[in-house]
Protein backbone atom coordinates (compact mmCIF):
# COMPACT_ATOMS: atom_id res chain seq x y z
CA UNK A 1 0.00 0.00 0.00
CA UNK A 2 1.48 3.60 -0.41
CA UNK A 3 0.78 6.87 1.83
CA UNK A 4 -1.99 8.22 -0.51
CA UNK A 5 -2.24 11.54 0.52
CA UNK A 6 1.50 11.89 -0.75
CA UNK A 7 0.70 10.39 -4.20
CA UNK A 8 -2.32 12.65 -4.63
CA UNK A 9 0.39 15.15 -4.30
CA UNK A 10 2.79 14.21 -6.74
CA UNK A 11 0.08 13.78 -9.59
CA UNK A 12 0.11 17.55 -9.55
CA UNK A 13 3.63 17.48 -10.49
CA UNK A 14 2.89 15.39 -13.43
CA UNK A 15 2.73 15.89 -17.29
CA UNK A 16 0.37 13.78 -19.08
CA UNK A 17 0.12 13.76 -22.94
CA UNK A 18 -3.04 12.23 -24.25
CA UNK A 19 -3.72 11.03 -27.64
CA UNK A 20 -6.82 10.12 -29.16
CA UNK A 21 -10.33 10.51 -30.76
CA UNK A 22 -11.93 13.56 -29.09
CA UNK A 23 -15.53 14.62 -29.13
CA UNK A 24 -18.55 16.60 -27.78
CA UNK A 25 -20.94 15.10 -25.39
CA UNK A 26 -24.04 16.68 -25.96
CA UNK A 27 -27.05 16.39 -23.98
CA UNK A 28 -30.20 18.11 -24.33
CA UNK A 29 -33.16 17.58 -21.37
CA UNK A 30 -36.66 17.85 -20.75
CA UNK A 31 -39.85 16.41 -19.73
CA UNK A 32 -41.84 13.81 -21.25
CA UNK A 33 -45.70 13.88 -20.25
CA UNK A 34 -47.51 12.12 -23.35
CA UNK A 35 -46.90 10.22 -26.55
CA UNK A 36 -46.07 11.71 -29.76
CA UNK A 37 -49.49 11.36 -32.10
CA UNK A 38 -47.49 11.01 -35.37
CA UNK A 39 -45.51 7.84 -33.80
CA UNK A 40 -45.52 5.80 -30.78
CA UNK A 41 -42.38 7.51 -29.39
CA UNK A 42 -42.11 10.16 -26.38
CA UNK A 43 -42.14 13.69 -27.27
CA UNK A 44 -39.67 15.27 -25.06
CA UNK A 45 -40.72 19.22 -24.10
CA UNK A 46 -36.80 20.51 -23.96
CA UNK A 47 -35.69 22.57 -20.94
CA UNK A 48 -31.62 22.77 -21.53
CA UNK A 49 -28.50 21.72 -23.46
CA UNK A 50 -25.16 20.77 -21.84
CA UNK A 51 -22.35 20.19 -23.80
CA UNK A 52 -19.29 18.40 -22.05
CA UNK A 53 -15.62 17.00 -23.08
CA UNK A 54 -16.16 13.53 -24.31
CA UNK A 55 -13.38 10.95 -25.48
CA UNK A 56 -10.28 11.54 -25.01
CA UNK A 57 -11.13 14.87 -23.99
CA UNK A 58 -13.02 13.43 -20.72
CA UNK A 59 -9.54 11.76 -19.92
CA UNK A 60 -7.92 14.99 -20.14
CA UNK A 61 -10.55 16.53 -17.71
CA UNK A 62 -10.35 13.55 -15.83
CA UNK A 63 -6.32 14.26 -15.57
CA UNK A 64 -7.07 18.05 -14.85
CA UNK A 65 -9.17 17.15 -11.89
CA UNK A 66 -6.37 15.24 -10.00
CA UNK A 67 -3.84 17.84 -10.26
CA UNK A 68 -1.81 16.92 -13.19
CA UNK A 69 -1.22 18.91 -16.50
CA UNK A 70 -3.34 17.29 -19.44
CA UNK A 71 -1.27 17.44 -23.21
CA UNK A 72 -4.25 16.90 -25.21
CA UNK A 73 -3.52 15.98 -28.93
CA UNK A 74 -5.89 14.92 -31.31
CA UNK A 75 -7.97 16.18 -34.64
CA UNK A 76 -10.89 18.19 -34.83
CA UNK A 77 -12.93 19.54 -37.60
CA UNK A 78 -12.77 23.31 -38.68
CA UNK A 79 -16.32 23.13 -37.63
CA UNK A 80 -18.64 25.39 -35.29
CA UNK A 81 -18.61 21.88 -33.03
CA UNK A 82 -14.96 22.40 -33.27
CA UNK A 83 -14.94 26.01 -32.10
CA UNK A 84 -16.98 25.17 -29.48
CA UNK A 85 -15.02 22.08 -28.43
CA UNK A 86 -11.79 24.62 -28.55
CA UNK A 87 -13.82 26.98 -26.20
CA UNK A 88 -14.89 24.31 -23.58
CA UNK A 89 -10.91 23.33 -23.50
CA UNK A 90 -10.26 26.77 -22.73
CA UNK A 91 -12.19 27.20 -20.23
CA UNK A 92 -11.05 23.99 -18.32
CA UNK A 93 -7.65 25.96 -18.16
CA UNK A 94 -6.52 23.34 -20.71
CA UNK A 95 -3.58 23.74 -23.69
CA UNK A 96 -5.44 23.83 -27.26
CA UNK A 97 -2.13 23.83 -28.89
CA UNK A 98 -1.98 20.00 -29.35
CA UNK A 99 -5.47 20.33 -31.31
CA UNK A 100 -5.15 20.16 -34.90
CA UNK A 101 -8.47 21.49 -36.95
CA UNK A 102 -8.96 20.17 -40.16
CA UNK A 103 -11.24 20.86 -43.27
CA UNK A 104 -10.83 17.39 -44.17
CA UNK A 105 -13.44 15.72 -41.02
CA UNK A 106 -15.93 17.01 -38.64
CA UNK A 107 -16.00 17.56 -35.20
CA UNK A 108 -17.43 14.28 -32.98
CA UNK A 109 -20.45 15.20 -31.30
CA UNK A 110 -22.65 12.27 -29.49
CA UNK A 111 -25.79 13.75 -28.72
CA UNK A 112 -28.24 12.16 -25.96
CA UNK A 113 -31.81 13.22 -25.24
CA UNK A 114 -32.25 12.60 -21.61
CA UNK A 115 -36.34 12.92 -19.86
CA UNK A 116 -36.69 12.16 -15.94
CA UNK A 117 -33.06 11.40 -16.13
CA UNK A 118 -33.63 8.56 -18.05
CA UNK A 119 -31.83 8.21 -21.45
CA UNK A 120 -34.08 8.20 -24.47
CA UNK A 121 -31.97 8.72 -27.71
CA UNK A 122 -28.34 8.88 -29.00
CA UNK A 123 -27.37 10.24 -32.06
CA UNK A 124 -23.79 10.56 -33.62
CA UNK A 125 -22.20 12.90 -35.72
CA UNK A 126 -18.79 11.72 -36.77
CA UNK A 127 -16.05 11.01 -39.47
CA UNK A 128 -14.69 7.41 -38.47
CA UNK A 129 -11.77 7.14 -41.62
CA UNK A 130 -8.31 7.43 -40.81
CA UNK A 131 -6.95 9.97 -40.60
CA UNK A 132 -5.07 11.53 -44.04
CA UNK A 133 -1.51 11.61 -44.39
CA UNK A 134 -1.26 15.72 -44.38
CA UNK A 135 -3.65 15.26 -40.77
CA UNK A 136 -0.98 12.80 -39.12
CA UNK A 137 1.84 14.60 -40.08
CA UNK A 138 0.20 17.97 -38.43
CA UNK A 139 -0.91 15.56 -35.21
CA UNK A 140 2.61 14.57 -35.03
CA UNK A 141 4.04 17.40 -35.34
CA UNK A 142 2.01 18.71 -32.42
CA UNK A 143 3.08 16.12 -30.43
CA UNK A 144 6.51 16.25 -31.09
CA UNK A 145 6.38 19.61 -30.07
CA UNK A 146 5.38 18.93 -26.47
CA UNK A 147 7.85 16.30 -26.20
CA UNK A 148 10.49 18.76 -27.13
CA UNK A 149 9.16 21.34 -24.52
CA UNK A 150 7.41 19.42 -22.05
CA UNK A 151 8.63 16.85 -19.03
CA UNK A 152 5.91 14.45 -20.26
CA UNK A 153 5.68 12.22 -17.43
CA UNK A 154 3.83 9.19 -19.44
CA UNK A 155 1.83 9.07 -22.82
CA UNK A 156 -1.53 7.92 -22.87
CA UNK A 157 -3.65 6.64 -25.79
CA UNK A 158 -6.79 6.91 -25.75
CA UNK A 159 -8.81 4.93 -28.84
CA UNK A 160 -12.25 5.29 -29.80
CA UNK A 161 -12.23 3.75 -33.30
CA UNK A 162 -12.62 7.49 -35.09
CA UNK A 163 -9.61 7.55 -37.08
CA UNK A 164 -7.03 8.95 -34.92
CA UNK A 165 -5.44 6.93 -33.89
CA UNK A 166 -4.07 4.93 -37.04
CA UNK A 167 -1.35 2.65 -37.31
CA UNK A 168 1.70 4.37 -38.11
CA UNK A 169 0.27 6.99 -35.66
CA UNK A 170 0.62 4.21 -32.73
CA UNK A 171 4.17 2.77 -34.19
CA UNK A 172 5.91 6.38 -34.24
CA UNK A 173 4.47 7.58 -30.94
CA UNK A 174 5.57 4.50 -28.76
CA UNK A 175 9.27 4.58 -31.02
CA UNK A 176 9.47 7.70 -29.46
CA UNK A 177 8.58 7.11 -26.31
CA UNK A 178 10.67 4.24 -25.79
CA UNK A 179 13.59 6.52 -27.12
CA UNK A 180 12.61 9.08 -24.68
CA UNK A 181 12.03 6.33 -21.99
CA UNK A 182 8.40 7.42 -21.21
CA UNK A 183 6.13 4.71 -20.12
CA UNK A 184 2.73 4.27 -21.91
CA UNK A 185 -0.85 3.48 -21.12
CA UNK A 186 -3.11 2.25 -23.51
CA UNK A 187 -6.65 2.25 -23.80
CA UNK A 188 -7.29 0.08 -27.19
CA UNK A 189 -10.58 -1.03 -29.42
CA UNK A 190 -10.70 -3.62 -31.87
CA UNK A 191 -9.12 -2.22 -35.11
CA UNK A 192 -5.41 -1.85 -33.57
CA UNK A 193 -5.80 -4.27 -30.68
CA UNK A 194 -2.82 -5.59 -31.21
CA UNK A 195 -1.10 -2.59 -32.49
CA UNK A 196 0.42 -1.78 -29.34
CA UNK A 197 3.55 -3.66 -29.34
CA UNK A 198 6.12 -2.72 -26.26
CA UNK A 199 3.17 -0.34 -24.66
CA UNK A 200 4.22 -0.57 -20.87
CA UNK A 201 0.62 -1.25 -19.67
CA UNK A 202 -2.83 -2.01 -21.58
CA UNK A 203 -6.12 -1.23 -20.54
CA UNK A 204 -9.10 -3.02 -22.41
CA UNK A 205 -12.50 -3.71 -21.38
CA UNK A 206 -13.53 -7.46 -20.93
CA UNK A 207 -15.74 -6.92 -24.33
CA UNK A 208 -12.38 -5.69 -26.39
CA UNK A 209 -10.55 -8.50 -24.97
CA UNK A 210 -13.24 -10.87 -26.78
CA UNK A 211 -13.03 -9.11 -29.44
CA UNK A 212 -9.44 -8.52 -29.87
CA UNK A 213 -8.25 -11.79 -29.50
CA UNK A 214 -11.36 -13.63 -30.90
CA UNK A 215 -11.67 -16.03 -28.24
CA UNK A 216 -14.45 -16.74 -25.43
CA UNK A 217 -12.80 -14.78 -22.38
CA UNK A 218 -15.08 -15.19 -19.00
CA UNK A 219 -14.78 -12.97 -15.87
CA UNK A 220 -12.66 -15.75 -13.75
CA UNK A 221 -9.08 -15.72 -13.01
CA UNK A 222 -8.53 -18.58 -15.06
CA UNK A 223 -9.72 -17.37 -18.31
CA UNK A 224 -8.47 -13.63 -17.50
CA UNK A 225 -5.17 -15.62 -17.21
CA UNK A 226 -5.20 -16.79 -20.29
CA UNK A 227 -6.13 -13.88 -22.03
CA UNK A 228 -3.63 -11.74 -20.17
CA UNK A 229 -0.90 -14.08 -21.38
CA UNK A 230 -1.65 -14.26 -25.19
CA UNK A 231 -1.78 -10.49 -24.91
CA UNK A 232 1.88 -10.10 -23.28
CA UNK A 233 2.68 -12.81 -25.80
CA UNK A 234 1.65 -10.53 -28.69
CA UNK A 235 2.87 -7.03 -27.52
CA UNK A 236 5.50 -7.56 -24.75
CA UNK A 237 3.22 -5.33 -22.65
CA UNK A 238 5.10 -5.00 -19.12
CA UNK A 239 1.58 -4.21 -17.24
CA UNK A 240 -2.11 -5.87 -18.34
CA UNK A 241 -5.59 -4.30 -17.06
CA UNK A 242 -8.81 -5.47 -17.37
CA UNK A 243 -11.50 -4.07 -16.54
CA UNK A 244 -14.80 -6.08 -15.77
CA UNK A 245 -17.86 -3.70 -15.40
CA UNK A 246 -19.78 -4.54 -11.81
CA UNK A 247 -17.12 -7.46 -11.47
CA UNK A 248 -14.27 -4.77 -11.16
CA UNK A 249 -11.06 -5.34 -12.73
CA UNK A 250 -8.47 -7.67 -13.42
CA UNK A 251 -4.12 -7.13 -13.53
CA UNK A 252 -1.56 -9.09 -14.29
CA UNK A 253 2.00 -7.91 -14.64
CA UNK A 254 3.84 -10.57 -15.94
CA UNK A 255 4.72 -13.03 -13.16
CA UNK A 256 1.17 -13.23 -11.12
CA UNK A 257 -2.46 -11.87 -11.31
CA UNK A 258 -5.03 -9.80 -9.02
CA UNK A 259 -8.30 -9.98 -9.51
CA UNK A 260 -10.09 -6.83 -7.12
CA UNK A 261 -14.11 -6.44 -6.74
CA UNK A 262 -16.00 -3.36 -7.15
CA UNK A 263 -16.55 -0.75 -4.75
CA UNK A 264 -19.35 1.01 -6.42
CA UNK A 265 -22.48 2.01 -3.99
CA UNK A 266 -24.92 3.13 -6.11
CA UNK A 267 -24.45 2.58 -10.44
CA UNK A 268 -26.13 5.31 -11.71
CA UNK A 269 -24.46 5.97 -15.15
CA UNK A 270 -21.09 4.28 -16.78
CA UNK A 271 -20.62 6.51 -19.52
CA UNK A 272 -16.93 7.57 -18.67
CA UNK A 273 -16.12 4.83 -16.45
CA UNK A 274 -13.40 3.64 -19.16
CA UNK A 275 -12.05 7.05 -19.57
CA UNK A 276 -11.62 7.65 -15.42
CA UNK A 277 -10.16 3.69 -15.18
CA UNK A 278 -7.09 4.94 -17.52
CA UNK A 279 -6.58 8.32 -16.23
CA UNK A 280 -6.17 6.90 -13.01
CA UNK A 281 -4.13 4.33 -13.76
CA UNK A 282 -1.72 5.89 -16.34
CA UNK A 283 -1.16 8.78 -13.42
CA UNK A 284 -0.34 5.87 -10.92
CA UNK A 285 2.35 4.78 -13.77
CA UNK A 286 4.07 7.84 -13.70
CA UNK A 287 3.83 7.89 -9.98
CA UNK A 288 6.00 4.61 -10.15
CA UNK A 289 2.92 2.54 -7.78
CA UNK A 290 2.86 -1.00 -7.80
CA UNK A 291 0.18 -2.71 -10.00
CA UNK A 292 -2.23 -3.92 -7.47
CA UNK A 293 -2.57 -0.28 -5.81
CA UNK A 294 -2.92 1.12 -9.57
CA UNK A 295 -5.52 -1.47 -10.23
CA UNK A 296 -7.14 -0.44 -6.99
CA UNK A 297 -6.91 3.27 -7.32
CA UNK A 298 -8.70 2.91 -10.96
CA UNK A 299 -10.86 0.59 -9.87
CA UNK A 300 -12.73 2.99 -6.87
CA UNK A 301 -12.04 5.95 -9.39
CA UNK A 302 -14.48 4.53 -12.10
CA UNK A 303 -16.84 3.50 -9.65
CA UNK A 304 -17.51 6.93 -8.17
CA UNK A 305 -18.26 8.52 -11.61
CA UNK A 306 -20.70 5.56 -11.89
CA UNK A 307 -22.58 6.97 -9.56
CA UNK A 308 -23.32 9.99 -11.46
CA UNK A 309 -25.52 10.58 -14.68
CA UNK A 310 -23.32 11.72 -17.80
CA UNK A 311 -19.82 11.82 -18.67
CA UNK A 312 -18.05 13.32 -15.77
CA UNK A 313 -14.23 13.72 -14.69
CA UNK A 314 -13.73 11.74 -11.12
CA UNK A 315 -13.81 14.06 -8.29
CA UNK A 316 -10.31 13.75 -6.65
CA UNK A 317 -11.23 14.99 -3.08
CA UNK A 318 -13.99 12.13 -2.84
CA UNK A 319 -11.73 9.45 -4.21
CA UNK A 320 -9.19 9.99 -1.42
CA UNK A 321 -11.59 9.69 1.12
CA UNK A 322 -12.77 6.41 -0.49
CA UNK A 323 -9.29 4.93 -0.75
CA UNK A 324 -8.52 5.70 2.58
CA UNK A 325 -11.99 4.45 3.99
CA UNK A 326 -12.13 1.26 2.02
CA UNK A 327 -13.13 -2.09 4.07
CA UNK A 328 -10.10 -3.87 5.15
CA UNK A 329 -11.22 -6.98 2.99
CA UNK A 330 -10.45 -4.36 0.40
CA UNK A 331 -6.61 -3.82 1.29
CA UNK A 332 -5.03 -6.29 0.21
CA UNK A 333 -4.96 -7.88 -3.50
CA UNK A 334 -6.32 -11.09 -4.05
CA UNK A 335 -3.65 -12.80 -5.92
Amino acid sequence: MFDAHTVFKKFESLNVMIIGDVMLDRYLSGQVDRISPEAPVPVVRFEAEDNRLGGAANVALNIRAMGATPLLCSVIGADQNGAHFLEILDRNDMPVEGIVQSDERMTTVKTRVLAQHQQLLRVDREDTSDLSVTETEQLLDRINHFLEHCNVDVILLQDYNKGVLTLPLIQKVLKEAKRKNIPTAVDPKKRHFLSYQLATLFKPNLKEVREGLDIEVRPERASLDQAAKKIIHHLDNQYTLITLSEKGIYCHDGQQSYLHPTQTKDIADVCGAGDTVISIAALGLAAELDLPDIAILANLAGGLVCEQVGVVPVNKKKLLERYVSRPLEAQKPDF
